[in-house]
């Protein structure tokens, strides 16, 4: 009896506390000029077999937990006791305990790796997604990573298949809305593309989220980008706006144009004032932009819209509007992990520890105080 199944090397911060499955390996396209994560590791689709046999691992580990709370008499159920005893059983492996942790939780949510599932033949993925749902009780919700010129070659028939089968949400690498950027970054998706995907997943009935990546544009596109981000999103009106602020890792080919000049990235500032543009230019939509990652400077601006657009408008006023000390020591202590709204800085205690730390940071390694800032920000790549 197998315990052990496959999962890729991410997820989207939201499913922190899903079950992972991989149901295909890699990305198929794998060519955008920002993204480490697949460089080097070759696509491929998981033969249907071998995802309902990871399935069935998931069960028979969800059995045997239920096994062993009868066993240390706790009537079946997934108590303190059991979780405790499976996290901590030097033969269970990974898997097994990944799976305690989730079924712990009771959230019941699943998210589907790797980068693009909806190139799985329709039929497949259909099946895939039944026998997940008829096997593993207790799911509430399954969602997966698509690309927009793999969706919008899919017919609207087709999503509604699979909405039916158990998909309830996609997410979606907007990234920007400006076929400009689109082009250069490689993203091998057009403006149109974004739009009629974002559209079908909409008419499907399955929840979408859009991720946005603020700075994508550069120097050189920077307002380009966020008013054609604000007009897609605008046409589309998805249920989720995620933020996901540029970062160039060293292992991309984005990497290589910063360094060869062909590319000048915002500064944190500036990268502030792209997303107010965004914000100020979204209209008649009604979805909610979260800025739910560490690479986000400013992360409470998020709300729902329309009712909120003001409120957001104005936490980003607020920041801009500091004086310059305050802003460095704010992106700081930021980039440090130690503040997650400028309301933090108003702390005494922390501004103290905050201007400690620059004076010993500059003092031991000689450099100022945005590259100290820069390399800060670099460690969560």
């Amino acid at each position: 009896m197998s315990f052990t199944f496959e999962q890729g090397p991410i997820r989207p911060p939201s499913e922190a506390k899903s079950l992972l499955l991989r149901f295909t390996r890699n990305c198929p396209w794998n060519r955008c000029r920002f993204c480490p994560v697949y460089k080097g590791r070759p696509f491929s689709r998981r033969p249907l077999s071998e995802i309902k046999a990871d399935i069935d691992a998931v069960r028979n580990i969800l059995d045997d937990l239920k096994a062993l709370s009868w066993s240390l008499g706790e009537g079946g159920a997934l108590s303190p006791v059991v979780v405790n005893r499976a996290l901590t059983d030097p033969a269970k492996g990974g898997c097994y305990r990944h799976v305690a942790v989730w079924a712990y939780h009771g959230e019941g949510t699943v998210f589907l790796q790797d980068a693009n599932n909806l190139i799985m033949r329709t039929g497949d993925l259909v099946e895939a997604l039944r026998y997940l749902r008829e096997r593993v009780p207790g799911i509430t919700r399954v969602t997966s990573y698509g690309r927009s010129n793999t969706i919008a070659r899919k017919s609207l028939e087709e999503l509604k298949e699979i909405r039916e089968a158990g998909l309830d949400r996609i997410h979606i690498g907007l990234e920007s809305g400006s076929d400009t950027v689109l082009r250069f970054m490689e993203k091998g998706a057009t403006a149109d593309q974004h739009i009629e995907a974002g559209r079908k997943v909409m008419e499907a009935g399955m929840t979408l989220s859009e991720y946005i990546m603020p700075g994508l544009g550069g120097v050189r596109w920077s307002r380009e980008h966020a008013l054609e981000t604000a007009r897609v999103l605008n046409a589309v009106d998805p249920h989720f706006i995620r933020l996901r602020s540029l970062r160039i890792p060293p292992n991309t080919p984005l990497y290589e144009d910063l360094r060869a000049g062909s590319f000048e990235p915002l500064s944190d500032d500036d990268t502030v004032r792209e997303i107010r543009l965004l914000i100020e230019n979204l209209e008649g939509i009604h979805s909610t932009l979260t800025s739910d990652h560490i690479m986000n400077l400013l992360e409470n601006v998020e709300g729902t819209f329309p009712q909120d657009k003001d409120r957001m408008l104005a936490t980003i006023d607020r920041y801009l509007s500091l004086p310059d000390e305050d802003r460095l020591l704010y992106r700081l202590g930021r980039r440090g992990g130690a503040l997650r709204s400028v309301d933090d800085l108003l702390d005494p205690a922390m501004r103290a520890r905050l201007e400690r730390a620059r004076r010993e940071l500059e003092a031991e390694t000689g450099k100022d105080l945005e590259a100290l800032i820069k390399e800060l920000g670099d460690q969560y790549i």
